[in-house]
């Protein structure tokens, strides 16, 4: 049997008859204003592919949003001219970033690349493929009420005649229990004999493979969260399920109870807050060589802590595929409850910055502006961009306000 390696560079020199594109945001003027913009509340078809094909690569950048806007703007993709999406998530956790901090990692199913430090840019980029027989839509929305983007993007795809019955279709869905309600050692008596109080991470109908998912754990209770045991159920079976594990870490393929940040091809905690595992922690597994197949049904859960003991802020992002029709995905939370929790502290700041933008977007930055004066509030922007990263909610408070003074001052902003 040839090795993954063998059949990756394999494809690179078999020759097929097929044709490759790519839609993407170039200039269709010629221009360099390669990019979009999303105004508040918009909602815009960034591809439409007609026939038959396999999508191989999306990537997404962009330039100083929101921080945000990695919950506020959701991505949804359809198949095949279905009605309901194959996959519906924010636009953050599709690429592993899961509480609106971006964390650079590489996998080989899904990479996040930095970019230019002071302008919270990165390269979001996924490499499972994505196939389809008679269409496919991407759509952006920007739920929140500030302009997103620029935004950068290319998907890469083969052009086919046809494509084989057995490929299923890609699915995303994202899920969050904030917080997951603890079980009392009284009444568990310290073992799970059902799983029925794990946090699910997804629950599916029909016939496919489960090949994924990233988590995130804000860690509220603190000490060592990770004592949770993984259960998939396939097709319907009761407890125990035939695919149990014995621990958090070991999905993830760490050592026990990962106190620093590590990735590969296929495991990783790519996020780790703090040695002693407080606060928030992002990890992921995929399944690339070994998905986990399912004819009827499959049930993906997780026990927060063991026998479901702690109340933890728990989100992720399934990945999937299968042959259609889907089941229908719970309903994407409303926006204000998909954004993470961060210290009351932070909120006022974030508010201020926030109405400054506002205010620049409304003017474009208005005529007269000197170069060195928009290099000062870059420069501010970028070390608020810094504090939020490094979770200095108090310096972030502070450069939020010096920010919003200084574009009042600038501005005439009352």
């Amino acid at each position: 049997m040839p090795s993954a390696g063998d059949t990756m560079l394999r494809e690179m020199m078999t020759i097929r008859k097929r044709v490759t594109k790519r839609v993407s945001s170039w200039d269709k003027t010629g221009g360099n204003r390669d990019m979009l913009w999303f105004e508040p509340g918009a909602k815009k078809v960034i591809a439409d592919i007609k026939g038959a094909g396999i999508v191989k690569h999306l990537y997404i950048t962009t330039i100083d949003p929101d921080p945000l806007q990695f919950r506020k703007v959701v991505i949804r993709m359809y198949w095949d001219g279905e009605q309901n999406p194959s996959v519906e998530v924010p636009f953050g956790d599709l690429f592993g970033t899961g509480f609106c901090i971006p964390t650079p990692f590489q996998s080989l199913a899904v990479t996040l690349n930095p970019g230019h430090d002071t302008r919270n840019s990165y390269g979001f980029n996924i490499y499972l493929p994505m196939p389809f027989s008679n269409g496919a839509v991407f759509e952006v929305e920007n739920q929140s009420d500030l302009t997103f983007g620029g935004f950068w993007f290319h998907i890469d795809y083969d052009e086919e005649k046809s494509i084989p019955d057995d490929l299923g279709r890609f699915h995303c869905q994202w899920r969050r229990e904030n917080p997951t309600e603890a079980v009392p050692r009284e009444k568990s008596k310290g073992v799970n004999l059902t799983g029925d109080d794990n946090y699910v991470i997804l629950d599916a109908e029909g016939t496919g493979n489960y090949v994924g998912f990233f988590l995130n754990v804000d860690n509220l209770q603190g000490g060592w969260y990770g004592e949770g045991d993984d259960m998939i159920f396939v097709d319907g079976e009761p407890f125990p399920p035939s695919y149990h594990g014995t621990g958090s870490e070991e999905i993830f393929g760490g050592g026990a109870c990962p106190n620093y940040a590590y990735f590969g091809p296929y495991t990783g905690f790519h996020m780790v807050s703090q040695r002693d595992w407080g606060g928030k922690q992002s990890m992921f597994r995929f399944h690339v060589l070994d998905p986990v197949c399912f004819q009827k049904s499959i049930r993906v859960t997780l026990e927060h802590g063991h026998a479901n003991d702690l109340a933890n802020d728990y989100s992720s992002s399934s990945f999937w595929y299968q042959h259609e029709p889907h089941g229908a995905f719970p309903k994407l939370p409303p926006m204000k409850d998909r954004l993470p929790r961060f210290p009351e502290e932070f909120w006022p700041g974030y508010q201020l910055w926030l109405d400054a933008h506002k205010y620049l977007a409304e003017g474009h930055w208005p005529e007269g502006v000197a170069l060195e004066e928009r290099r000062m509030l870059r420069m501010v922007r970028a070390k608020f961009y810094a504090a939020f990263l490094d979770g200095k909610w108090r310096e972030a408070h502070e450069t939020a306000y010096f920010f919003c003074r200084t574009v009042e001052a600038l501005f005439g902003k009352k």
